[in-house]
């Protein structure tokens, strides 16, 4: 019975590493897309949002996403892509609108309290929705069909527990780095002070770097998500350009292969995303001038 029991969950155990594998390039996104989110915090909220995410992570994994995707793929696999199109869009969007920032331009949604800690940590939970998606998806298609669902389901449960603990450790040290710094600089030995204070002094350029990372990977995901899931369902022609493209530099190396393909989806995501961009602040701008002016009250002047 025991040996059996093992058995089984070494089986999970090897089919969740085989399967987690392939989704690494959008775990190193989600981890550089998250840092974003506690930018400006007070120092001792930081740990705290970033735990909050987490839990909102899990909660994306194992309440909403497992069992849609089981559901989904049992029942009704045709509406996938669909999500995924979906999904990518919204990736495209959040990347052409830090981008248009970066330019200049200023969004009224951000003016407001821009950082207000609820707003910060729902805005991260949802996009961590999208990106947990992709991840749990390529994890599910990377399983063997044979399976069986409660061990399919066991792997993807260690596959979203495992994502999860990696992503949201690596950006807890990530946001606390800074403070190890300010601690070496206390220590009595010269070099460690010194140490401690590059890289405090360094942290500002990290985050600039990690922020562009971030936005570029959001761009990168939701490009690839979209052309990919095009593909699936409708129109080919992104797709069959992107195969082109990758075709024709196979010559040169894998490495060259995925930065074509990065490059690209990166470039159709930030075209998409600022036609979505431009359609929704056309849109919100129309509401806002439709809304009547009420004129201020003129203040009442005391009688004589």
């Amino acid at each position: 019975m025991s040996v059996g029991l093992l058995a089984v969950v070494d089986d999970i155990l090897t089919a969740a590493l085989k399967a987690s594998a392939k989704t690494a390039g959008v775990v190193i996104d989600d981890a550089a897309v998250t840092p974003q989110y506690v930018q400006g915090l007070s120092p001792a909220r930081e740990l705290h949002v970033v735990w909050r995410i987490a839990l909102g992570s899990l909660f994306n994994k194992f309440v909403i996403i497992i069992p849609l995707a089981l559901l989904l793929s049992a029942f009704a696999p045709w509406v996938l892509p669909w999500l995924l199109i979906l999904g990518g869009s919204y990736l495209c969007f959040e990347g052409a609108e830090k981008v248009t920032e970066w330019f200049g331009a200023h969004h009224a949604a951000h003016e407001t309290e821009p950082r207000d800690e609820g707003k910060l940590i729902f805005g991260a939970i949802r996009t961590d929705l999208i990106l947990s998606t992709e991840i749990m998806l390529i994890a599910l298609a990377s399983l063997d069909p044979d399976f069986g669902m409660w061990m399919t389901l066991g792997a993807l449960v260690v596959i979203g527990l495992g994502m999860t603990v990696l992503v949201y450790g690596a950006v807890a040290l990530l946001v606390k780095i800074d403070d190890i710094g300010l601690a070496l600089m206390q220590n009595p030995a010269r070099q460690v002070r010194r140490t401690g204070a590059r890289i405090v002094a360094s942290m500002p350029t990290v985050f600039t770097v990690i922020s562009i990372i971030g936005t570029v990977a959001m761009l990168w995901v939701g490009g690839h998500l979209v052309i990919a899931n095009l593909a699936e369902t409708f129109w080919h022609g992104p797709y069959d350009l992107l195969h082109v493209a990758t075709h024709a530099v196979e010559p040169a190396g894998p490495g060259v292969v995925w930065l074509t393909d990065t490059a690209m989806s990166a470039v159709f995501g930030l075209v998409l995303g600022l036609i979505i961009a431009a359609i929704v602040f056309g849109i919100s701008s129309l509401h806002n001038r439709s809304k009547p002016n009420v004129p201020a009250k003129e203040p009442s002047t005391p009688s004589a």
